[in-house]
């Protein structure tokens, strides 16, 4: 039931925000929202790799399809509309991360985001299927996706 409202809210959320809304947002509420789903996408994305990756908590099938219906949730719900022009710069709940060449180099960073897409959207189907290996395998795909953002457009702390 919390996967499901967690979805919804996001859905609406989504739906709220629309491209031309999320361009009327100051560049630190785009930073806000960015590094807002982010957080959550990332602290999903832990309870998945606990379960079926380190094994350090008991798989639970209802939990990991919740979490990677979270995660799909957020990969298709048009977070590019946060990344505004300036928004490599400026405070969000913290400084922005985002590094100044994303906007240099918008036709790699939409392949990025396209391979992000499929491998979350992936990670949710498999996880329906119960088989922690494929999932755990799944897992790692968009883990690599998602480092691959990081390793090119994300500075360090």
């Amino acid at each position: 039931m919390k996967h499901i409202i967690a979805v919804i809210v996001l859905a609406l959320v989504a739906a709220l925000l629309s491209a031309a809304a999320m361009a009327q947002l100051s560049t630190d509420d785009q930073i806000k929202f960015r590094q807002s789903g982010y957080t959550f996408m990332s602290w999903n994305m832990g309870r998945i790799k606990a379960q079926v990756v380190d094994g350090d908590v008991p798989y639970d099938p209802g939990q990991v399809q919740a979490a990677a219906d979270v995660i799909a949730a957020i990969a298709n719900s048009g977070m590019s509309a946060l990344y505004g022009p300036g928004t490599d710069e400026g405070t969000g709940w913290k400084p922005t991360r985002l590094k100044s060449e994303f906007f240099d180099e918008l036709d790699k960073v939409g392949e990025i985001a396209g391979r992000f897409i499929e491998e979350a959207n992936g990670l949710q189907e498999v996880a329906a299927t119960e088989d922690k290996d494929a999932i755990a395998r799944q897992f790692n795909n968009l883990a690599r996706a998602c480092g691959s953002c990081h390793d090119n457009y994300r500075a360090s702390e």
